[in-house]
């Protein structure tokens, strides 16, 4: 059995079309199927919860094949929905605008090719997923956030604090980000974002503490990103070095620079040529406790709920089961 979860409202309505192609597949094989459309936060992440949670007089040995069809996002609530992991087998067809957990993976360009792929039902490679644990949680709440919060969120591509949080939760909630969307134009919006929040957003203190002893103190951060992938942020190669499957975090933390070092910065980073400059702190750790002076924005694969001024991040290692 195949459940297909979809947002349709992914590349600009294009999922339902996407999905046609998975359906007719699926009827030629013999393939059973079932389809839940996405109708806004936390959807997938409550279906996906039910599914996969141990019934009673169930057979605990079958496999549970889910498909996402939708952005980063979408994938971020099924991982965080998953109740089983020994259980599931996941594929994904990467829908959204931004794509960063298929950046460096060597799935086929066309999304038929790739139906066909998942549809072997072979697990082709099993990766980290992160854990990021809100030792207190604000009443600060993002504009768009899940009715109910839990203290725990679980993550894919990567888990932040400070700037990119804040870039992602202003962008969620932009209508020229989704003007921009329809005409292919979408970065442009995350672009304008990020100079407003570089030249405006709080630089408190922060202290990063790992659970191997290593220490960095800031005393005005910019931000803090535990990495698994080596992108976020729509193409950013903040984690050039990362490895998918070694249980550990990059985490890679900006702080106490002018505003001229970080514009020089950034262009850097999209290439993973940042590495080195003045300002810039690369450590690798299994756990992660990161503290903030305020509280800041955090974001789990761009998905940002609340802010927070301590959380702990947690590497699990290779614990996501992958058709594609």
């Amino acid at each position: 059995m195949f459940y297909c979860i979809v947002n349709p409202s992914a590349r600009s309505g294009n999922g339902k079309n996407i999905y046609n192609i998975f359906e007719e597949k699926c009827k030629t094989l013999g393939k059973p199927y079932k389809v839940v459309f996405t109708k806004g936060p936390g959807h997938a992440m409550s279906v996906v919860k039910k599914l996969t949670e141990k019934k009673i007089g169930e057979d605990s040995s079958e496999p549970i094949n889910i498909v996402v069809m939708g952005g980063d996002g979408t994938l971020n609530e099924v991982i965080s929905g998953i109740q089983d992991f020994d259980r599931v087998r996941l594929g994904v067809v990467p829908l959204g605008s931004g794509n960063d957990f298929v950046r460096d993976l060597d799935f086929p360009k066309n999304p038929e090719d790739l139906i066909d792929r998942i549809l072997k039902e072979e697990v082709v490679r099993k990766l980290d997923i992160g854990n990021v644990h809100y030792d207190h949680m604000t009443k600060t709440f993002s504009r768009l956030h899940d009715e109910r919060i839990a203290s725990d969120r679980r993550f894919d591509v990567s888990a932040g604090i400070g700037f990119d949080a804040a870039v992602c939760e202003e962008a969620l909630s932009s209508n020229t980000k989704n003007f921009l969307n329809r005409l292919g134009l979408g970065k442009l919006t995350y672009g304008s974002i990020a100079i407003r929040q570089i030249l405006h957003a709080d630089q408190p203190s922060c202290d990063i503490e790992t659970d191997d002893n290593q220490h960095i103190h800031i005393d005005h951060l910019i931000f803090a990103a535990a990495m698994i992938h080596h992108y976020e942020g729509g193409g950013f190669k903040f984690a050039p070095d990362a490895d998918l499957q070694d249980g550990y975090f990059d985490l890679i933390a900006g702080g106490d620079m002018s505003t001229f070092r970080i514009f020089k910065a950034l262009p850097l980073a999209f290439f993973g040529k940042h590495y080195g400059q003045k300002g810039i702190h690369h450590i690798r750790a299994k756990e992660i406790k990161i503290r903030t002076a305020l509280p800041l924005w955090v974001h789990t694969d761009g998905e940002v709920l609340l802010k927070s001024d301590a959380i702990t991040l947690t590497c699990l290692q290779q614990k996501l089961s992958l058709l594609s």
